[in-house]
């Protein structure tokens, strides 16, 4: 699986060529972490860097090459740096020389767009301090105020550091709580844990170790079982649980064994609604019935892990839509936070994973791309729960809450 980096927020440096971009995030991090040079175009490939915050928390700094490179090998560059907007939570665009462009304009919109949050600097005040005309110019495109700074007079490092601690989403960090105002105090709750080739050797699974974490923050009482177990606890005991979650790929046989009134759902729609977009996901599922013949659908697995043939996202999963619609479909899959196809509309209906393992601005962000162009989106819980025949139940208990 990703390593824990992925779930840590990434902040994006922009700008054009020699804006100062490279010196800035040496500067602003105290390393030397990106080459720097007069000559326009040194930085070729996004580079990353951790770095801590104080008072804040770890951040991956993300230096991206000039949005103004040319060429065909330097609109190779400008994609990979746009292609940074995906999974970015913060973007610090720098300007300078009291010139704002169409360049800067056309980002200011992206980062508008996909609803990401910005700063925008003024580098090199050592150089040409910002008029009050370029300053106005700035606010009237962006309704962000200008800040300053300079690289060779590094003073006012921690007025910018505290000013991205101001723009960074709070929900960057703090997750809300997956049960939070669906279970309370002593409160039963049922986890269905199948133990397959996915599963680590002598560990479970990251989002079961999760939900049973949350479970234990909410002061509730937490009764884990394999699917094989849980006919019998359900037949010999008096224990009615609050809710009993599950792992989607025995969802059919869970809706089966749990008593009709007990609400039931499933670990990756839990992350459906904790960190993805729920309401277009409610909207896009249903679209799984209007697929037809040769429609591509593209699977988005937001973590990297060995793959099995137990694999849900990889075998499973396209068998049970393609059994359900009875339709020839063809599957594609993108592991990790990889950039996305060019043609957004190729895709019919795109797949999201449950994304234990990054970012809910990151999922957004990658999520908002489509939903743009008007392809549906949906989760891989719900997806199955659809195809299964059970939807309407693990939805439920998340229904005008």
């Amino acid at each position: 699986m990703a390593g824990g980096k992925e779930s840590t927020p990434h902040i994006g440096i922009f700008g054009k060529r020699n804006v100062g971009k490279s010196s800035f995030i040496n500067c602003i991090t105290h390393q030397e972490i990106a080459i720097v040079s007069d000559v326009a175009g040194t930085t070729t490939d996004p580079v990353k860097k951790s770095y801590e915050i104080l008072g804040f928390g770890p951040v991956i700094f993300i230096d991206t090459a000039g949005i103004d490179d040319s060429g065909t090998v330097g609109n190779k560059r400008v994609k990979k740096s746009l292609d940074v907007l995906q999974i970015i939570n913060l973007a610090i665009l720098l300007v300078a020389n009291n010139n704002l462009s169409d360049y800067e304009i056309n980002l200011i919109n992206k980062f508008n767009e996909l609803n990401i949050p910005y700063v925008i600097i003024n580098n090199k005040t050592d150089i040409e301090k910002p008029t009050k005309e370029f300053i106005a110019q700035v606010f009237k495109i962006s309704e962000h105020q200008l800040l300053e700074f300079s690289s060779l007079n590094n003073s006012n490092v921690e007025s910018i550091l505290n000013e991205i601690k101001k723009a960074i989403p709070n929900s960057s960090l703090k997750i809300s709580k997956l049960l939070k105002g669906y279970i309370n105090k002593n409160d039963f709750v049922v986890l269905i844990t199948p133990i397959d080739s996915e599963a680590p050797e002598g560990r479970m699974i990251l989002p079961q170790v999760q939900v049973l974490r949350d479970v234990l923050d909410n002061n509730a009482i937490c009764i884990i079982l394999k699917e094989t177990e849980a006919e019998y606890f359900f037949k010999n005991t008096t224990i009615k649980p609050k809710i009993v979650i599950t792992d989607s790929q025995v969802i059919k046989k869970a809706n089966k064994i749990v008593p009709s009134d007990i609400p039931l759902t499933g670990f990756s729609v839990l992350y459906a609604k904790q960190k993805g977009n729920f309401e277009a996901y409610l909207n896009g599922t249903p679209k799984i019935s209007t697929l037809k013949d040769n429609d591509k659908i593209l699977f988005l697995e937001s973590c990297t892990h060995h793959v099995s043939c137990e694999d849900i996202g990889r075998y499973k999963l396209p068998r049970w839509i393609t059994e359900f619609t009875k339709k020839k479909l063809s599957f594609e899959i993108i592991s990790g936070l990889s950039p996305l196809p060019e043609n957004l509309n190729n895709y019919a209906l795109v797949v999201q994973c449950g994304a234990c393992m990054v970012t809910q601005r990151q999922i957004l962000n990658r999520l908002q791309l489509f939903i743009n162009a008007g392809v549906p989106v949906t989760n891989y819980g719900m997806a199955i729960s659809w195809a299964q025949g059970v939807y309407n139940r693990i939805v439920e208990p998340f229904l005008n809450k």
